[in-house]
């Protein structure tokens, strides 16, 4: 089941999706497919230029996702005492690679 939590713009995906360039919705729906894959309490909040992934136990963010013109910007929260990693996606290679940190950041939101 997808978790959709939306505060006051009460945006959807389906919305938001409309703004993205061909190559980034591609992109970005395997990012939020492999998001939603890591378990039933995974929550997405839809902003105005951005979604944000959270763990819904703790509404915890682990993943932010912003689209640019032709790649995507993650930032992957693994702790609140380290800054967040900055990964900048162009291609299904750098999912791949990408892939562990989201996994990791997940994990270790109790």
């Amino acid at each position: 089941m997808v978790g959709l939590v939306s505060f006051g713009n009460k945006r959807s995906y389906d919305d938001f999706k409309q703004q993205l360039t061909p190559a980034t919705l591609q992109l970005f729906d395997k990012i939020r497919d492999f998001c939603f894959s890591l378990g039933s309490n995974v929550v997405e909040d839809v902003r105005m230029h951005r979604v944000v992934i959270c763990k819904s136990i703790t509404f915890r963010w682990f993943l932010d996702i912003e689209p640019q013109a032709d790649f995507l910007i993650l930032k992957i929260q693994a702790s609140r005492k380290e800054p967040p990693k900055i990964i900048h996606i162009k291609s299904d290679n750098d999912i791949e690679k990408s892939k562990n940190l989201i996994l990791n950041a997940f994990n270790k939101i109790h």
